[in-house]
């Protein structure tokens, strides 16, 4: 059966995007899950957990950033606007080096999918707000935490300027969707994340990408593979020296493009993406 691909830049076979979180929470909260297994009592502050939480706009972009810069690599920082507050130098060293930002709400524990539309588009655009004073362009992308987006988000976003976003899990290629706002360009995100492994072997991670870009080389022409990583989990030593591995062998493959997801959405209207039901 054929399978029609992506129209990809001349001699290029694969379309790799890297997504990287940059998150924080709200005051006084923790995320519910960490490298540490032992639960809490409910109503506990988890000072640990506010602690492990922080390292990534601490230590983890800082080591991201070094490791993308050695590699010459694009990336797309998913980035909680609340950074721009409590982390400023942390997001400028992120645009300084030239990556894009895109909206990840306000908070990591302040999901879409908890809010009705009004608050839900007032979160959006706080976010955009807030990531568009430090952006040196305008910001045209988003993923909602924890994937949790609700019906209107497509909309929404459309509405606020927006030109594609990552809240997509039901297709393994880019293409386009039209919302009552307006079209956009629907980035699949990844299913295998570097919290998925850090409590057992990183090596996993490094494993898995590889394995999966060789398949989609030899077997499916205009494919497009994902590679995500958070920086309080990604930026750690254990799991950064398995993503330099990645990059080190996928810049060595001249049919891979590596892009950021602002180019790639770019590229997709300009070369005709195909239409898809509305949302």
């Amino acid at each position: 059966m054929k399978r029609i691909g992506l129209s990809l830049p001349p001699g290029k076979r694969v379309a790799v995007c890297i997504t990287v979180l940059l998150e924080t929470w709200s005051e006084g909260n923790a995320p519910s899950y960490s490298v540490q297994t032992t639960a809490l009592k409910p109503g506990t502050v988890n000072h640990a957990g506010i602690s492990w939480a922080s390292y990534g706009a601490r230590e983890g972009v800082w080591r991201v950033l070094r490791t993308l810069e050695r590699h010459a690599v694009p990336a797309t920082f998913f980035t909680n606007a609340r950074c721009v507050e409590v982390y400023p130098s942390a997001v400028r060293a992120v645009v300084t080096a030239g990556h894009d930002l895109a909206g990840h709400a306000y908070t990591q524990d302040g999901l879409l999918t908890y809010m009705d539309a009004a608050e839900e588009r007032a979160t959006i655009h706080k976010s955009l707000d807030l990531l568009n004073s430090v952006s040196q362009k305008p910001v045209s992308g988003w993923l909602s935490p924890v994937l949790a987006f609700t019906p209107n988000t497509p909309g929404l976003l459309a509405a606020a300027g927006l030109t594609w976003h990552s809240d997509v899990n039901y297709a393994d290629l880019p293409h386009r969707i039209t919302t009552h706002a307006g079209s956009m360009i629907a980035i699949p995100n990844s299913d295998f994340t570097d919290n998925r492994v850090l409590r057992g072997s990183p090596r996993d991670y490094a494993d898995v990408y590889k394995h999966t870009l060789d398949f989609l080389r030899e077997h499916e022409d205009g494919s497009f593979l994902a590679i995500a990583l958070h920086c309080q989990f990604g930026g750690r030593p254990m799991m950064i020296a398995a993503l330099d591995e990645i990059l080190a062998y996928f810049t060595r493959l001249p049919d891979v493009w590596i892009v950021s997801h602002e180019t790639l959405a770019q590229h997709l209207i300009q070369s005709g993406a195909t239409k898809e039901s509305s949302s």
